[in-house]
């Protein structure tokens, strides 16, 4: 299989967790590119006419996108290893957080582009505040379930990971840690693992 990828994208580092945890990662071969919101990339419109970061050729040469597709994919290729229960409560639980934390990183990208790719004169105060807002409350509501999460590793947990790691790698929201204990514990206990160590993110 072959990943379309860029080091920074928490996105990405979700897919290769995900793999790393199912001991998929070495049927995985990555490629770099690196697609801007401003210009696409040929190589990866031909994957994912979205032009977007993470995309999957599978061993069939079929291209699948986005994260979650992907993910779900994987979970496919080890059924033996489920990290996201077949039914019940519990799978509920495990998709709210994979969607929640997406969520917060749709809203802090978009604090990190506006500071990154817009002179300092030209950036919109109210966009600025209001998707801060909405991440942070994402993350607030994280704190919740960080409390709730078991000793298992699943599909929630690896998404919250990778979340984390990219708000940090970025500090697009300051000090995420001092008013959210749950997470802040969690998160020094899960980065530690293998998969975490593995996919670090880097400029």
């Amino acid at each position: 299989m072959k990943l379309y990828y860029t080091p920074t994208s928490p996105f990405v580092r979700k897919v290769l967790v995900t793999a790393y945890e199912l001991g998929l990662d070495e049927r995985i071969v990555t490629e770099l590119l690196r697609p801007t919101p401003t210009k696409s990339d040929a190589t990866l419109s031909r994957a994912n006419p979205l032009n977007k970061i993470p995309a999957l050729v599978t061993d069939d040469g079929d291209a699948l996108f986005d994260s979650v597709v992907i993910c779900e994919y994987l979970a496919s290729l080890a059924p033996e290893r489920p990290l996201v229960p077949a039914a019940g409560p519990e799978r509920w639980r495990v998709l709210r957080v994979q969607a929640l934390c997406d969520g917060i990183l749709d809203a802090a990208i978009l604090v990190f582009y506006e500071r990154a790719n817009r002179p300092r004169e030209l950036w919109w105060p109210a966009w600025l505040d209001g998707q801060s807002e909405k991440a942070l409350q994402g993350l607030d509501a994280l704190e919740v379930e960080a409390a709730r999460f078991g000793d298992d590793v699943d599909l929630g947990q690896i998404c919250a990971g990778a979340t984390l790691g990219w708000l940090e790698f970025r500090d697009v929201l300051g000090n995420l840690r001092a008013s959210r204990p749950h997470l802040a514990a969690w998160y020094e206990r899960f980065s530690a693992r293998p998969s975490m160590r593995a996919t670090e993110p880097h400029a």
